[in-house]
């Protein structure tokens, strides 16, 4: 297999983590928030870009400080730049959860899609998104039908709620 066509692969294994669940939650609320106050789709994506990168700082930087120090394999302290290498690559999943509401929001920045549209096209990828993920959770532990679709349903239900906010707030 070559690394272009794992490179999906690996971002669902990234996505698939709640670094990445978590990452579309806020990406969803960022957007939400950012495109309530009827920002262009250039703005936005900018606030969600700075907003999500310093809440990445403070989740590694958290998990550094938890770690260094802490009992590794064979018995001995994680070194500071073990702890930092662990950390950067168990949350990756919290920066690619911004790649595919990203794309929407660049349909508004090129001017394909109007600044609305796009916003609210990046808020439903999101849903999108977590809905995959919840079904996919329970289709990998070969769970039935429904329970897959239950599965989608709660997942996405984090993103759908942000969007019920949005619409109150901004109607």
């Amino acid at each position: 297999m070559s690394d272009a066509s794992s490179a999906p692969a690996r971002l669902s294994s990234h996505l698939a983590t709640g670094e990445g669940v978590y990452g579309l939650i806020l990406v969803s609320g960022l957007i939400a928030s950012a495109s309530s106050a009827q920002a262009s789709s250039l703005r936005v994506l900018l606030f969600v870009a700075v907003t999500l990168i310093v809440f990445w700082l403070a989740h590694v930087y958290s998990t550094v400080v938890a770690e260094h120090g802490s009992t590794g394999t064979g018995g001995q302290p994680k070194t500071l730049r073990t702890a930092i290498r662990h950390s950067i690559l168990h949350a990756r999943g919290m920066l690619l959860a911004a790649v595919f509401p990203a794309a929407a929001l660049l349909l508004g920045v090129a001017g394909v899609l109007p600044d609305k549209s796009a916003n609210w096209l990046a808020l439903w990828v999101c849903v999108g998104v977590l809905a995959w993920l919840g079904y996919r959770s329970y289709a990998r532990r070969g769970a039935a039908l429904h329970v897959r679709l239950l599965g989608a349903l709660a997942t996405a239900s984090f993103g759908l709620i942000i969007i019920v906010a949005k619409a109150i707030v901004t109607h």
